[in-house]
């Protein structure tokens, strides 16, 4: 397989990631067959590639990788000073609170439980209203489409940020409603998360010019989009060719 390349030049390369696929090898891919976005682009490219950061193995969308060790700290930088902007979309249970909000909220550190301050700011793009009952107590289900904003960068930060507001992303089987996650599987076909990392801007460590990317949706969503009445022309999303793992 390749993955689709949405950016390249001497020091960067940034890739629209699969969702199931992970990063890097880690102690948690027990499965030998398992395979990498860092080994199938260094084999895609011909020469050795390094992670910049990381997104979920559910997560689909945008990543990025450094040409050489020495780029990577420059890129890593826009991470730790919050100057690279990095917005992700996601299809969540129900209608949220508010059209925009800021979720200041704070999350307990993985292994310390150590809380860290934690913000996310979300922008609903669109919601859908369906007659299908998905649960006992609900003749209808509702669903959003959010635009996220991290702030900070904690670990499943969107995740449970979302679950924080009861407005679960679907297809979240750590943090999310496995009661809708089972609807969506039966009715929709669909068991991925529906949590993608759509767009980020920022300055580039070398050049300093202004770098935009766009990684497009993968073609699953097309499906939910038809069934919902969304249109991704008039919201301003592309859906591509993205393949799921």
């Amino acid at each position: 397989m390749e993955l689709e390349i949405l950016f390249e030049d001497e020091h960067y390369i940034a890739v629209n990631k699969p969702a199931g696929m992970m990063v890097h090898r880690s102690s948690l891919a027990k499965d030998e067959t398992v395979v990498f976005a860092l080994q199938v682009l260094r084999d895609q490219i011909g020469q050795k590639v390094h992670p910049v950061h990381r997104i979920d193995r559910p997560t689909s969308g945008l990543l990025w990788f450094a040409k050489s060790r020495e780029a990577v700290a420059p890129m890593q930088l826009h991470y730790v000073n919050h100057s690279i902007e990095k917005y992700y979309l996601a299809i969540v249970r129900g209608y949220t609170k508010s059209a925009e909000a800021l979720v200041d909220h704070p999350l307990k550190k993985h292994l310390t439980k150590e809380l860290q301050e934690a913000q996310t700011a979300y922008k609903s793009l669109a919601r859908v209203e369906i007659p299908v009952q998905s649960s006992p107590m609900h003749q209808t289900s509702r669903y959003s489409l959010i635009r996220a904003f991290p702030h900070t960068g904690r670990m499943h930060q969107i995740r449970r940020h979302m679950a924080h507001e009861r407005n679960y992303i679907i297809g979240d089987t750590t943090h999310g409603d496995n009661r809708q996650n089972r609807f969506f599987r039966s009715h929709f076909d669909r068991p991925q998360m529906l949590l993608h990392a759509w767009n980020c801007k920022f300055a580039h460590p070398y050049t300093q010019q202004p770098i935009e990317v766009h990684a497009s949706l993968p073609q699953y969503y097309e499906k939910l989009f038809r069934e919902f009445g969304w249109n991704e022309s008039e919201l301003g999303i592309h859906i591509g060719e993205g393949k799921s793992i």
